[in-house]
């Protein structure tokens, strides 16, 4: 089973990778990414229909890990489509005012699922059984999220999969919000608000997409669960810079015939020259203090 997910997924990312690649507009690429999600978990049912799990820890693990890692990609991308479609004209205010407003929405769909949403993030497995295999669904608990087909089901598979879509977008909803005007601005929950200015990257943007696909394929950020093309934004936001093509240049960065990762290894050389450099001079300084 876990080679055969990580087929399923390996595909999906490579499609949607592919998306950005031609051409179309934001919108057209985030209705192409619905269309892609919604094939891959049809083909995904379809396999599970004629599986029989081999115990109840492989069940969990589908229920839990495999199915809602696609199925939130489906969900963000339809949020994503519909903020846009529905976006207001207006100017800035109007735009703060309708990320705001779904932002407030977010909240409360979080609040409203407080325990559950604690019990994900404290990655507790103590109820798994419960929440993600089929037949255990209990009447008495929340019958909201749940699907009706029990063959493909748990309680609380759809649940998670909407939490993890939902932070997602809250993301995407934060970043578009610093985006507003020239010099950005971002309310953050029990902060104060903070001025954001432009630094500059200086390296090239080959250099970016080999850190962009390092963090992503290492789970650095939201433990892996962000698209490159996600990524590949926030990068080209913070530093004001666009970055053409990611997808063609992580392939020519795969076909590097020497060393692969130059960037991450002048990262690494840069660390440790700067180490030594501190190093040698709190001995320097040491020294000095025992004169």
């Amino acid at each position: 089973m876990n080679s055969k997910a990580a087929r399923f997924h390996t595909a999906l990312e490579s499609q949607l990778a592919a998306i950005t690649l031609n051409g179309q507009s934001a919108m057209e690429q985030y209705r192409c990414s619905i269309l892609i999600c919604k094939k891959a978990m049809n083909k995904m049912k379809r396999y599970i229909s004629n599986y029989a799990f081999r115990d109840i820890a492989e069940e969990i693990h589908f229920f839990k890990e495999v199915k809602p890692l696609i199925y939130s990609k489906y969900i963000y991308f339809i949020n994503v489509y519909n903020f846009l479609m529905q976006l207001p004209p207006g100017g800035e205010d109007a735009v703060r005012a309708y990320i705001n407003f779904h932002l407030t929405d977010l909240q409360r769909f979080f609040d409203h699922n407080k325990a559950f949403y604690q019990y994900y993030r404290s990655g507790s497995s103590l109820m798994d059984q419960v929440y993600f295999t089929r037949g255990a669904f209990d009447v008495q608990m929340e019958l909201e999220d749940f699907e009706e087909d029990e063959q493909y089901s748990t309680s609380h598979d759809y649940k998670l999969s909407k939490i993890i879509a939902n932070e997602k977008f809250q993301d995407y909803l934060q970043l578009e919000y610093l985006k507003i005007g020239t010099e950005q601005v971002l309310p953050a929950a029990g902060a104060d608000i903070f001025t954001f200015s432009h630094p500059n990257w200086t390296a090239s943007p080959t250099d970016a997409i080999e850190l962009i696909y390092s963090l992503k394929a290492s789970g650095s950020v939201n433990n892996g669960n962000i698209e490159v093309s996600e990524l590949v934004g926030i990068f080209e936001f913070v530093f004001g810079m666009e970055i053409k093509e990611s997808y063609h240049k992580i392939i020519d960065i795969g076909r590097r015939k020497k060393t692969i990762p130059i960037f991450l290894n002048k990262l690494t050389e840069g660390l440790l020259r700067y180490l030594n450099d501190k190093l040698s001079l709190s001995i320097v300084i040491g020294l000095l203090l025992l004169l």
